[in-house]
């Protein structure tokens, strides 16, 4: 019995936070699945505005945790800043329900749900790490689990937003529906605060050094005062695209420059593990600028050449949403998440286990696969239109490429990154990614439809073009990743080393 006791309480532990970033996940995939539709149906942007706004939307939401991770390690502590995150995040939300067409309302509310998401995001991966410490063969197979609960929420709230969308404008107008269903957004966050104050003890014996201490009224008033600013500074950036690259470019400058002084200055033990970090994260950055065109050009896709109807030998089985087959993405990731999680796991224990390199290198493999099935979807087409099935082949590769790289991401910091690092490195990844999805917005773009193009035999072509050209870039970056094998390998043999 006393053996499995401390396995029992790390178990409970690491349930405790997968379910808050379950719920957190919820509203936030539940709001991406409908933004771009929302602004160019509901707003009158062009595809071109939209895709952009996403972009600087959704990097702005990645490079914010950041300075989260740091107030996590520094400030309040790291349960105290997961927890304010997810209130300000339920406070997003909320003002997305107001039904106005002014454009700073949306960017208000978006860049209250930027904010919330730096203080959210990278402590609940902080957490994780500090739940399984010390063990990299638990690590991996932990943020695979991790990653499968992520896409438990998002697969919920991308089937429900779009159905609540169509459902309430059909009912009481054009209009509410949009509203209604970001409403839906707000209330997830409030059950997965309601679930995390339940099982808080849970997590008792984790968390920073400040979350060992009273709470530091000052400060808090400090980081909900800079909280203010930096939601007025992310509307800004929202509204004026000539601020949003300068941004974005020199946010990625700046990490960089900080990463190769972390490297240089470092312990001598502590280089190749940064060293082996650094390399991952800019193959991560590659990867992004693929997984942005789910709510770019690949939504977009399904909104104008997609059959909504899946039909198997003529039958008819049901009709989706257009925003809805963006949850084909987690479904195929709960799918494939435990199988690849007993893989590692079984490896690991036969030291046949691949590294995280080689991962990522396979990754990009599948990645473009994907691609290329949409591109060669438009050889099938009938009257511009492909079948819904493409989109379920397609996603498959897809979300499993994205296992492969984006689910080891988190897991990469955890191994390589010195603990006293932990919460910067994790804003750094966030922060890689930020980059890559404002340059997947623009990718997005190359696919943009003019106003009044409405024919599928127009728009096309311009769809599967881009979808052929991202499949070979994937290509390359596969190329890339298996030239860095080598070099990996003896980072990781020296960081394995060192840490024996």
């Amino acid at each position: 019995m006393t053996t499995q006791q401390p396995q029992v309480s790390q178990t409970k532990s690491f349930m405790t936070v997968s379910l808050i970033e379950l719920w957190e996940r919820f509203g936030y995939y539940g709001m991406q699945a409908l933004i771009v539709y929302f602004m160019i149906e509901r707003l009158g942007f062009e595809d071109s505005r939209a895709n952009l706004v996403w972009g600087a939307c959704a990097a702005l939401i990645y490079v914010s945790p950041a300075i989260g991770g740091w107030i996590g390690d520094k400030v309040l502590g790291t349960k105290r800043t997961m927890l304010l995150g997810s209130m300000v995040l339920a406070l997003g939300y909320a003002l997305m329900t107001i039904p106005s067409e002014n454009t700073w309302v949306l960017f208000s509310a978006l860049g209250v749900v930027v904010v919330g998401n730096g203080l959210f995001k990278p402590n609940a991966g902080n957490l994780v790490r500090k739940i399984y410490e010390g063990d990299d063969s638990k690590i991996d197979s932990a943020f695979t689990i991790y990653y499968m609960a992520v896409n438990v929420g998002s697969t919920f709230s991308m089937l429900l937003t779009p159905w609540i969308k169509d459902y309430v404008n059909q009912q009481y107008g054009n209009h509410f529906g949009w509203h209604a269903a970001f409403a839906v957004c707000c209330v997830g966050l409030l059950v997965g605060m309601a679930n995390f104050f339940v099982m808080r003890k849970a997590l008792s014996k984790y968390g920073s050094e400040p979350d060992h201490k009273p709470v530091d009224v000052q400060k808090l008033i400090f980081v909900l005062l800079g909280s203010i600013v930096a939601v007025g500074i992310s509307a800004l950036i929202l509204e004026y695209q000539t601020l949003a690259r300068i941004f974005v470019y020199v946010a990625g400058f700046v990490v960089l420059g900080i990463f190769i002084h972390l490297i240089r200055s470092s312990e001598k033990h502590e280089r190749a593990g940064l060293i082996a970090a650094l390399v991952l994260i800019i193959q991560t950055v590659f990867f992004f600028i693929f997984y942005q065109q789910m709510s770019t050009s690949l939504a977009l896709f399904a909104l104008r050449n997609v059959d909504l109807n899946f039909n198997v030998f003529g039958m008819h089985l049901m009709t989706w949403s257009p925003g809805q087959f963006q949850a084909l993405n987690p479904i195929w990731i709960m799918l494939l998440s435990p199988i690849l999680a007993l893989i590692y796991t079984k490896a690991g224990k036969n030291n046949k286990d691949l590294s995280i390199a080689g991962k990522f290198a396979l990754g990009f493999a599948v990645v473009a696969v994907g691609f290329f099935i949409y591109g060669f979807a438009g050889n099938f087409a009938v009257n511009g239109k492909t079948t819904s099935w493409v989109m379920i082949a397609g996603y498959a590769a897809y979300s499993l490429g994205e296992l492969l790289v984006s689910g080891l991401g988190l897991a990469m910091i955890a191994r390589y990154a010195p603990e006293r690092m932990g919460g910067f490195m994790m804003g750094a990844y966030y922060v890689a990614c930020g980059i890559s999805q404002y340059l997947g917005g623009v990718v997005a773009n190359f696919a943009s439809i003019p106003q009044g193009m409405t024919d599928p035999l127009q728009t096309l072509p311009i769809y599967t073009s881009l979808f052929n050209k991202l499949g070979l870039a994937a290509v390359l970056c596969t190329f890339i990743a298996l030239a860095v094998l080598p070099l990996m390998r003896r980072l990781d043999r020296q960081h394995q080393s060192i840490k024996k």
